[in-house]
């Protein structure tokens, strides 16, 4: 091997120190927060989401033709204008900004083309439920002014024209034979007419009167539940009845009996789009299809082992019955011993978190129960805090039936710590990131970390009990089945019930949860299959790094570099990493 000239090492030292050495270029991070600003305003439940009060008192319609219209006119603009910046003469930091902005402009330009507003919204993605979910008082929208309170009332007082606009659509999509599946339509009338109340103070929209802050005068008070009971009667349940009367005798005779978007007009165009933007990656329905076969196979081997180390007499299936029906995996009698049951997990891995992770973030975090109106039909998740600490991270947890809710250690360390509580939140506590990157990510990325945090059971300390690592095992062949069900429904026709028998089959679920997933996948074809597509490759990417880099390889630092840029789609972060590594090496 040819021996490098120390002049030729200088020179490449000397290179690399001008590169890393590049600074931001405020003119491109000056646009990327002009553009964030455009976004804001165009998206106000978002800005309410990230804290930005400003637009409390807005509600869009977002889903109209003509307002996709704008937003790709913008994003068109908006492209052309990044593309007057010179990338190669960009910062790293820099360079990863471009390239994520352009990334998703080009994801949004081609979507804002497909009729998917044809279903303004369905029984999982729904702004009724979210302006429900808002409007209790307990999650995002605040109610410590009386400002607050009249930028709600505003607010919900938009429910109406958009609830009118989203029938239009609804009638467009029946027109057009672009209609949800029957058993889906069912579930969301029933969800509208749960809002359709006589006793304003049962509604789930009285919550902020049931906690008027205390320093309101008694003429507030009586000023502001007089209002609230007015908007609830006069605006809110009407339009809530208006839905779900329009739904059922109107809709519902026109919805269709297949369980996959395939079978739609433009459907498997759709899908095949919805993939690429979930995903992040060029991964075909038939790929995605045999890997979520060959998971299945791999994780049920696992189960076996686990199967024969608790000395279970039976097959796989008979383990998967006694874990779901033997008393002893549901020994909570309340929802506080189910609450407390989570927040000792997190105290049982909290020394060891730093041997695995440089930073942890400032905000702070709790564990909640799913408010009672959306508990049936919600799923365990984590709603991010405010870096300011006026809003911790939460870890929602529905619970209907404490004495059929089991606890499993996978999901705590997914939903929370160090789950999406650590992604979300040390993306948005870094300064260094343009607003847009601290306030958006990729659902591959994201879900995958969360579904990777599960991976790390072991090393936290957890799984100690074969039980709760046949529950994370469970809860990864879950996902693992989500890449098998979520194509056979939507590419390759398979019905509802071939799906939940599949599910059933090979994962300890029940019937009735198995259900309720698979509706979950028939209304947004595509999401499910992100979780387990962006593990494999963070699972991946540490076995080449470990492997490139041998005693070099530091695991704390390697989940550094996933977290403290936010959010990136999976070729962006693998091409990041392998510059690391690089410099690591």
């Amino acid at each position: 091997m040819k021996k490098l000239s120390p002049f030729f090492i200088l020179i490449c030292f000397v290179s690399t120190q001008l590169i890393a050495q590049i600074p931001n270029n405020k003119a491109l991070n000056d646009f990327f927060e002009a553009k964030f600003e455009e976004q804001i305003q165009l998206s106000p439940f978002n800005a309410t989401n990230i804290g930005d009060n400003r637009f409390n008192n807005q509600l869009a319609i977002e889903f109209t033709d003509s307002y996709r219209a704008k937003l790709k006119q913008i994003a068109l603009k908006n492209k052309a204008e990044l593309a007057k910046y010179d990338r190669s003469k960009l910062s790293e930091n820099d360079r990863l900004s471009y390239d994520i902005y352009k990334y998703r402009l080009d994801m949004d330009i081609e979507g804002y083309d497909l009729k998917t507003n044809r279903i303004p919204f369905n029984q999982f993605y729904s702004v009724p439920l979210t302006v429900a979910q808002y409007g209790s008082g307990s999650v995002v929208q605040p109610f410590k002014t009386y400002l607050d309170y009249q930028n709600w009332i505003e607010r919900a007082s938009r429910l109406p024209a958009w609830a009118d606009s989203a029938i239009v659509y609804f009638r467009k999509g029946m027109a057009e034979n672009y209609v949800l599946p029957k058993l889906l339509t069912e579930k969301t009338i029933k969800q509208m007419e749960s809002f359709v109340v006589e006793d304003p103070s049962k509604s789930v929209f009285y919550g902020p009167i049931k906690n008027l802050p205390a320093d309101f005068t008694e003429e507030q008070k009586t000023a502001m539940t007089a209002a609230y009971k007015a908007l609830i009667m006069d605006k809110l349940v009407p339009t809530y009845a208006k839905l779900a009367d329009f739904l059922k005798n109107e809709y519902l005779p026109k919805t269709r009996s297949s369980s996959g978007i395939g079978s739609l007009p433009g459907g498997k165009e759709i899908y095949e789009y919805n993939l690429k933007q979930i995903t992040t990656t060029n991964k075909t329905a038939n790929e995605i299809f045999s890997t979520g076969l060959a998971e299945v196979k791999r994780i049920r081997t696992e189960m076996e082992a686990v199967k024969k180390s608790v000395k279970f007499e039976g097959s796989l299936e008979a383990f998967f019955e006694y874990m779901r029906t033997d008393p002893k995996f549901y020994p909570y009698k309340t929802a506080d011993e189910i609450l407390n049951a989570y927040r000792e997990i997190e105290a049982k891995i909290t020394p060891t978190l730093n041997k695995l992770f440089l930073y942890k973030p400032k905000t702070s975090f709790e564990v909640r129960q799913t408010e009672a109106f959306r508990a049936a039909s919600a799923a365990a998740q984590y709603y991010a805090g405010l870096k300011d600490g006026s809003r911790p991270g939460i870890f929602y947890v529905p619970i209907i039936d404490p004495a059929s809710t089991p606890v499993r250690e996978s999901l705590f360390i997914h939903e929370a710590v160090p789950g999406h509580h650590y992604q979300i939140m040390l993306q948005r506590e870094n300064d260094a990131l343009p607003q847009f990157r601290r306030y958006s990510s990729f659902t591959a990325y994201s879900e995958g970390w969360g579904l990777y945090s599960e991976s790390l059971g072991k090393e936290l300390g957890l799984y100690t009990d074969p039980y709760q690592y046949m529950k994370a095992l469970g809860d990864e062949i879950h996902r693992a089945i989500r890449l098998v069900v979520d194509p056979g429904m939507h590419a390759k026709g398979w019905t509802r019930e071939q799906a939940i028998k599949y599910m059933v089959d090979n994962e300890p679920i029940t019937e009735a949860a198995a259900t309720a997933e698979i509706e979950r996948y028939m209304a947004i074809p595509g999401q499910a299959t992100a979780y387990k597509v962006g593990s494999i490759k963070l699972i991946q990417l540490r076995a080449k790094y470990t492997k490139q880099l041998g005693k070099k390889f530091n695991i704390a630092d390697f989940h550094n570099q996933l977290l403290k840029d936010g959010g990136l789609p999976l070729a962006v972060l693998e091409t990041k990493l392998d510059t690391w590594a690089k410099g690591v090496k």
